[in-house]
């Protein structure tokens, strides 16, 4: 007689909602003999259920970068009450990652590809000292700023536009296999008979809003840029805050942001704002 074949475990298809504070990560992407904040949960669900999916987020924060509402999606054949799971990661994972939400999700969510929208946050602190205390969640900028032209700016980019001239420069992009969230590494080498600049197509960005405001807080008024759009490109976000405090600083006029747009050149546009300041603050699903 043969042994009945037992049938496979069903998985169960499971959407977190996560924070963690982002300086002592190498950024949100597993990476050999680096701390990341996917490598260190896909570990914690390995010691609770025995089984080690790779949770996939809804984006590949940088090394230095914050999340608010990161969103992560992986299947398990553990049958686990969702507080249980909830409950049980946040005992297991370090305290600069904490799971704010577990719920399971149909099998066809997926965090990255199911998304509709992203909001980022990017934190200005203007004051001449900088508290300790928020030195890791910053940019301290003590020079003068105009936040009028900051706004002007910043409205300047709604809409559909090209950003190629804001993501990250890379030589290594190409039109096939490109991906705008992936990280260098992980980008095909040029090939024989392709371009090294990708198409228009893949650098092309919706964005719903962007625009600045001054927060209230114990140590100050924190100069906050929010900007909420279809996605984003490597670097974007800091790369469009480099722009505008240059604005800000009156290095550079609201008015050159049309013509930095159409140049398609990274180098026609400001410096890279420091990964300290820059948050996921949520992600939007239908």
């Amino acid at each position: 007689m043969t042994e009945e074949t037992q049938p496979a475990p069903k998985l169960q298809n499971w959407k977190l909602t996560l924070a963690y504070d982002g300086t002592e990560f190498r950024g949100w992407q597993v990476q050999p003999g680096e701390l990341t904040v996917q490598g260190e949960l896909q570990a914690a669900l390995g010691r609770i259920t025995g089984e080690s999916p790779l949770p996939q987020g809804s984006g590949r924060t940088d090394a230095g970068v914050h999340a608010l509402g990161q969103v992560a999606s992986f299947a398990l054949a553990a049958p686990i009450p969702a507080e249980n799971l909830q409950r049980a990661l946040n005992r297991t994972l370090p305290p600069a990652i904490r799971i704010l939400e577990a719920r399971t999700a149909p099998s066809t969510f997926h965090a990255r590809h199911s998304a509709v929208a992203k909001t980022y946050e990017y934190r200005v602190f203007r004051e001449a000292i900088c508290p300790p205390f928020l030195a890791r969640y910053v940019y301290a900028c003590p020079w003068p700023m105009d936040v009028e032209a900051l706004q002007r700016a910043a409205r300047l980019f709604e809409g559909e536009h090209d950003f190629m001239s804001f993501a990250a420069t890379d030589p290594e992009l190409v039109n096939r296999g490109y991906d705008p969230d992936a990280k260098p590494d992980q980008r095909p080498l040029p090939r024989e008979g392709f371009q090294a600049e990708p198409p228009m197509a893949a650098t092309v960005r919706r964005i719903f809003s962007s625009g600045w405001e001054e927060r209230q807080c114990e140590a100050g008024a924190p100069l906050v840029y929010r900007v909420r759009g279809s996605g984003f490109l490597h670097h974007m976000v800091r790369n469009l805050v480099g722009t505008m405090l240059d604005v800000g600083r009156g290095r550079l006029s609201a008015g050159a942001i049309p013509g930095i747009l159409a140049a398609r050149s990274r180098a026609a546009a400001g410096p890279t704002a420091p990964a300290r300041g820059l948050f996921l603050h949520s992600v939007e699903y239908d």
